[in-house]
């Protein structure tokens, strides 16, 4: 005789409800982990702390950096805080430990750089070699692994294969005249009899970078003097000072051709280039070949050294050793590039510290999407809402 047994009724197991603490934290650690994926994916904040891309980028804009443009590059670091980039928020204390360091990859973009494009990238000279050589020019640098060097704001002006030149601070790029950026700004020397009402005369007009009343030595032939104000602005803003009746003269300071600037790239005799008069030079491509001629190591030595992965490589004055082998010419392994500011008398820039490799290109800046004024005391004045939401050209 079949006996049916009987089946005990389902047990219900009651879910131990989340506490407010636990889902409060499952919350944070969901946010850093979005967060940081849209960062290394995507887009990056980033904010101007100098005056270096005036008028066209401000001290205190707040920007937005594509990184899908040039494709986003894995990190070498891997051992980092979240959210953070060489110090912990607020404190001097580093970010990270170098114990790990892995491959850089970069992943696909939709683009390559381009001239004109205004770039985010890592500082080069943040490198264990290079920070010696540039103290003067910049005298912070402290040795970063390669994707947590300083990040720097300028405008691609030579891109690989370029002949770059300045002319009496008129760029040309491979013997061609290139227009001017709209907002490009130069130093000028505004000559007045006596002192001016700065707030009307400058502040006014846009311009907030400028010297006290002073007296300049215009002439060094003859010893001659002028007092006036050191400005740097743009040519349309200078053409309106020009009207004022009481300001004598407005005019570019300019360096002479032929006038070697101290602390230039590169620190050579041989070349008698200033930030006005530069060049001409070629800007490095993967797969060029130069001659290592004297004039050629002065320019290449330091990124051959530092920026294309070789062993035991010692730099003299002319010649080039690499794993104790002596070479007469080299083949560069990757594409560099030539950054400038458009404040062209007040950056420093490629000029003064040389190429940029493309390994250290961090993306391209979109947007303002914050500009906060660092010169009101008053808070409602010191958002400028004209810059708000403003597509960077």
């Amino acid at each position: 005789m079949h006996v049916q047994e009987k089946v005990p009724p389902p047990v219900s197991v009651k879910k131990k409800k989340k506490s407010a603490t636990r889902d409060w934290l499952d919350s944070v650690v969901f946010a850093v982990v979005a967060a940081t994926l849209i960062r290394f994916l995507f887009f990056e904040p980033f904010m101007i702390p100098t005056p270096s891309m005036e008028n066209s980028l401000l001290v205190g804009d707040y920007l937005f950096v594509s990184k899908m443009h040039y494709g986003s590059r894995t990190p070498t670091t891997p051992l980092q805080v979240p959210l953070t980039h060489q110090n912990i928020w607020g404190t001097s204390l580093p970010a990270y430990l170098d114990w790990i360091r892995m491959p850089q990859f970069r992943l696909p973009g939709f683009s390559e750089v381009k001239r004109g494009d205004v770039v985010v990238f890592n500082l080069p000279v943040e490198h264990p070699q290079l920070v010696g050589t540039y103290a003067a020019v910049l005298p912070n640098l402290t040795p970063h692994p390669l994707d947590l060097r300083t990040n720097y704001v300028k405008r691609c002006v030579g891109q690989p294969g370029d002949t770059l030149q300045l002319r009496d601070s008129q760029l040309y790029i491979n013997g061609v005249q290139v227009p001017n950026q709209p907002r490009l700004q130069h130093g000028y020397l505004v000559v007045t009899a006596a002192p001016v009402n700065e707030n009307r005369v400058f502040r006014e007009n846009g311009i907030s970078a400028f010297s006290s009343y002073t007296e300049f030595l215009t002439d060094s032939s003859t010893s001659q003097n002028e007092r006036g104000y050191l400005v740097h602005t743009t040519e349309p803003t200078a053409a309106r000072l020009r009207e004022y009746d009481f300001i004598k003269e407005v005019r570019v300071v300019r360096q002479e051709q032929g006038t070697s600037e101290p602390g230039l790239y590169p620190n050579s005799p041989l070349l008698g280039w200033n930030r006005d008069s530069y060049g001409p030079l070629v800007v490095p491509s993967q797969g060029k070949t130069v001659a290592l001629t004297p004039e050629n190591i002065a320019l290449y030595g330091d990124i051959i050294q530092s920026h294309e992965g070789l062993p035991g490589v010692l730099i003299q004055q002319d010649n080039i050793t690499i794993d104790g082998k002596a070479v007469e010419q080299y083949t560069f392994k990757q594409d560099y590039y030539f950054m400038m500011g458009d404040n062209r008398h007040n950056s420093a820039d490629s000029r003064y510290w040389g190429f940029v490799p493309k390994d250290h290109i961090v993306g391209k800046a979109v947007l303002v999407w914050m500009s906060i004024d660092p010169a009101p005391t008053n808070f409602l004045n010191k958002i400028r809402w004209n810059r708000l939401f403003r597509v960077i050209q």
